[in-house]
Formats: structure tokens, sequence, C-alpha cells
């Protein structure tokens, strides 16, 4: 099959897949597999991360997805962050005798969505957040760029992220409540080592994403989407095999996964510095790429960087392929 007619039949069946109730079918595939593979218990042992009156707890759920319930405990509000799956997520909030007070969801895909009905049916009440421009199943309150959220002291800054889809969103909390620093929920943006897929968008639409998101205050934690750290950070350091940072962060990632332990969260100013999606302006890894040559480095232009970004990509897809 040529490349032309390959590339036309996976449009229409990611088509299928994110915009339909089909995709929602195989969704609930992937939830029985992982079941089979992982039992009950999920990928990753469950963990609770304190701030101060801030709880953050990863819920495993399918193979590698990551939802948050993310709880004030001093107000006695909490939220729940891309419940692909509902089950994993009642079960958490069963077992902590929490009702949530609202659901964000970053974007439509089945796997951070696919939980919002059902939970929608358990907690009539709770609103569902998600962009507005995104196609989201079963939301009931819309969100644009620069939006802001609150329940009790959780304080979120709605920043718009498209790549990965074409209305992506990720939530920013604000950590000054709580003492602590604050907490971006990034979806399919941006993973510990890694990015997601730009399905829906072209790669400098994901690079001017990327780098709003590197502008954070290189503090902030990072709880992505997924558990991708050992296939992301193996790519870093096969990339960039001089990166010491991505070497020991690699080494890190494999011990707390051999545990079944969760890798997250990481800081913006790790990502920088190991991650090859925030890269894109480095000398070491342009080079590498073959993008610049080897007379003296200038600085490039973004022109550059998103031609670095796709071929990037490209390779990290060609190395292990990940959403």
């Amino acid at each position: 099959m040529g490349t032309k007619a390959g590339g036309c039949l996976f449009r229409i069946g990611y088509t299928l897949y994110s915009r339909t109730r089909i995709g929602y079918y195989y969704h609930q595939k992937d939830i029985t597999k992982a079941r089979e593979k992982f039992g009950d218990e999920g990928h990753t042992q469950i963990t609770h991360f304190d701030y101060g009156n801030l709880r953050v707890v990863p819920i495993p759920m399918v193979s590698d997805n990551y939802a948050y319930l993310v709880q004030d405990r001093k107000n006695n509000k909490a939220i729940v962050v891309d419940p692909g799956h509902a089950g994993p997520v009642h079960k958490v909030l069963t077992q902590m005798g929490i009702q949530p007070d609202a659901i964000l969801v970053t974007h439509k895909h089945w796997d951070h969505s696919g939980g919002n009905r059902e939970l929608k049916q358990a907690f009539p009440q709770v609103p569902i957040y998600g962009s507005a421009t995104d196609s989201v199943p079963d939301i009931t309150r819309r969100l644009n760029d620069g939006d802001k959220i609150e329940f009790g002291d959780l304080k979120f800054r709605i920043m718009s992220t498209p790549g990965h889809t074409v209305g992506h969103i990720v939530y920013i909390l604000d950590g000054r409540e709580f003492g602590t620093e604050d907490s971006l929920f990034s979806g399919d943006c941006l993973f510990l080592g890694g990015c997601g897929r730009m399905f829906e968008a072209p790669s400098s639409v994901m690079l001017t994403s990327l780098d709003k998101l590197a502008g954070l205050d290189g503090n902030t934690k990072l709880w992505p989407g997924h558990e991708y750290a050992v296939d992301n950070l193996e790519f870093a350091h096969h990339i960039d095999p001089d990166n010491e940072k991505a070497k020991n962060k690699l080494d890190w990632a494999k011990e707390k996964r051999e545990n079944k332990q969760c890798t997250c969260p990481s800081t913006i100013d790790e990502e920088r510095s190991y991650n090859p999606f925030m890269r894109t302006a480095e000398e070491s890894i342009l080079r590498s790429l073959g993008i610049v040559g080897d007379g003296e480095f200038q600085q490039p232009s973004n022109e550059t960087r998103a031609k670095a970004l796709m071929e990037i990509r490209q390779r990290k897809d060609q190395f292990k392929y990940k959403l």
C-alpha cells in the first residue's frame, strides 16, 4: 500500500475513533485487555502525593493512562482530571469517601474522556469541563484559553495547547494556597521525557504549545496523562547519549517501574534539561538530527525548530510507537 493511501486510511480510522462511538467501543476493548494484563489494581500502585492541604492521587487506568484526583483537604473540595475509565475513578472516590466537585478533561480522546458519561450518571450535579473547541463528549461547561475556575482553594488557569488535538487544553493549579509549587495537568501535550503525537495540527502549532509550557515556572510539577517515562527516556538517551540528566532519569524511572511505582511528577525545569521535544533550539539536538551542519551554531528560527520537532516525532515513532 502506498504512503498516500495508507495515510488516508489512517485519517479515516482516526476520525472514526476520535469523533464517534466506534472509538468508544474500541476503548472498551482496550480496558478489557488492560484488566486481563494487570488485574483490578492496574498498571501502577496508587500513591497519595501530599503538599500541605493539597493531595494529588494519580489513578492508573487502561494500559498506561492516569486520571487524577486533586483534593483540597481544608475545604473538602475535590476534582477529577481525565477520567478515561469511570471504574477506577469511582473505586478511589468510594474508598476515600469523596464526591467530586467537578471533572476536568484535557481533550476528546476516549482514554481521557471515556468515563464522563458514567460519572455524570453517578454524580448528576457535578459539572464536566472541557475545551470549547475539541468536541469532548458529555461535557457541560466549555472552556477557552485564559479562563479560570475555582473549587475552594483549588484555583486553575486554563491554557490552550493545540497539537495533539485541535482543542487540547491543560490545567494549571495555583500552588500558593497550599504553600507549594504550581501543578500542570498536561493531558497528552507534554509527558515525562516526551510529547503527544500531532494528530490534528502541524508541528509549528505543537511547537508553540510546548514553548508556552516551557515558559512556566521551572518548579511547576508535571502530571501527564500517561505512564510513558521509561520509553520516552530511552529515546531521549538514544538521541542525545551524552546527556547525563537523561541517563540518570532513565535509570531512576526503570527502578520505579520495576516496583510498579508512579514516575510523576517531574518538573518543567527537568523536562527542559532532558526532554528532546522541549529542546528543539539546542545545538546538541539539532546536530544529532543533522538539521544543522558542522559550522558555527546560530540560534535556529521557529521554522527550523518546527522541522526539528517533526523529525524528533518521526524518529520516536520508529524507535517505539506511543500516542
